[in-house]
């Protein structure tokens, strides 16, 4: 008997767990999904997936840094502002790709080492702009409040949000509020690019201001 519970673990891998774990995920979302569900879509028991990872959490963070290790931050041959947008965009890529487990990932703490090493490396990258090292922190983290906020309107938001039980059909929201009625043309999901662009360029923008008027070279210059 023990034989054949070690043939089976030797047969289960981590990386099949954590792809099976993000489908179940995706499938059942986060609060549905759990390890009893996740052994049902491996076709094993629970027992042999706590051999691999000793409880929920240690699978969770394994599935955020498999993620992280995804992400690479541009080489310093590139002019700044390139790898900062790059750092940006790759980021909402990867969790557009995960919806279901995404406002999971916009609310860890990046606080393993695997975390640690990347979330350095873009830290860093505000450093390598010339900002200092307050004015760098204070970046970070206006940006990421843009990005993690774009997120989770685009993965879990608004539209996926409770809604009004007194509502109003589209003939009453042209006649009483024609500003919402027409905005909502830019509201789709297809525009969520084009809106996300815009508003990631005015915070690049203005960082490329500050850094001119203190006379040091432009960001989009390569450094």
């Amino acid at each position: 008997m023990e034989k054949a519970i070690n043939k089976k673990r030797a047969k289960l891998s981590r990386d099949m767990i954590e792809t099976a774990a993000f489908e179940v995920i995706e499938r059942e979302g986060l609060v549905g999904f759990s390890m009893r569900k996740l052994a049902q879509a491996l076709g094993c028991e629970a027992m042999s997936i706590y051999h691999h990872y000793p409880s929920q959490a240690h699978l969770f963070e394994a599935l955020v840094e498999r993620l992280i290790c995804e992400l690479e931050i541009p080489p310093h041959d590139l002019p700044w502002r390139h790898r900062a947008k790059a750092v940006v965009s790759d980021y909402r890529a990867m969790a557009r790709a995960h919806p279901a487990f995404a406002p999971f990932l916009v609310t860890y703490r990046m606080n393993s080492p695997k975390c640690l090493k990347w979330l350095d490396g873009v830290i860093g990258l505000f450093e390598d702009g010339g900002f200092g090292k307050e004015r760098s922190a204070r970046m970070f983290r206006a940006l990421g409040y843009y990005l993690m906020g774009a997120i989770l309107d685009e993965t879990a938001g608004y539209a996926r949000g409770p809604s009004a039980v007194t509502t109003v059909d589209d003939e009453q929201l042209r006649r009483e509020f024609p500003y919402v009625a027409a905005a909502g043309t830019y509201f789709s999901t297809g525009e969520f690019d084009k809106t996300f662009e815009m508003g990631l360029d005015m915070l690049l923008d203005e960082m490329e201001r500050e850094v001119a008027g203190s006379g040091r070279p432009t960001l989009s210059a390569a450094r």
